[in-house]
């Protein structure tokens, strides 16, 4: 299990700086932020936990809930492909988990390619207090399983479920839940 923290490793941030000359070196070509496509990715491999740098983005409310960003960026240099639901739970600073994983949504997917540089995310959500329900004690890390892999990132991220609702869409190209 890896922790992530938001400073970048030297091999992630190489990847990213050379990524992103060759994205200036050939802007007609797709290497604009349109280039990870939710398109069937035919012949390019599911990503690794080895080739992904997972963070959180930024937490906003809205009707009644908290939703959260958790961000797939592709620090190798090949493209790669995702599909499907990462696993999310909370944790304690002990690393124990608090209350239940995160259902899925039941929404739609599809396989998502990540070129080497970018990034997709799926989104998290709990209630904006207890509106339904207790809150839980708040966790420190959210311990977080790429679509596909059996390897988890723990990632510093101070989270609170809520009224029992801790679900996760889907990781997409729009940032949407």
């Amino acid at each position: 299990m890896f922790v992530h923290s938001q400073r970048r490793s030297r091999r992630g941030v190489a990847a990213l700086l050379s990524a992103g000359l060759l994205g200036l070196a050939g802007a007609g070509a797709a290497w604009s932020a349109t280039a990870a496509t939710a398109t069937a990715a035919q012949g390019l491999r599911t990503c690794a936990v080895s080739d992904l740098y997972v963070s959180m983005g930024r937490k906003e409310g809205a009707a009644g809930s908290v939703y959260w960003p958790i961000r797939f960026t592709n620090t190798s240099t090949t493209g790669c492909t995702l599909r499907g639901y990462p696993g999310v739970s909370a944790l304690d600073t002990g690393h124990r988990q608090i209350g239940p994983a995160a259902t899925r949504t039941g929404q739609a997917h599809s396989t998502v390619t990540l070129a080497p540089a970018h990034t997709v995310s799926a989104v998290i959500r709990t209630a904006n207090g207890p509106i339904g329900g207790p809150c839980l004690r708040t966790g420190t890390y959210l311990r977080i399983y790429p679509p596909a892999s059996h390897q988890a990132v723990l990632v510093p991220a101070t989270w609170t479920i809520c009224s029992g609702i801790f679900q996760v869409g889907p990781v997409n190209t729009q940032g949407t839940f």
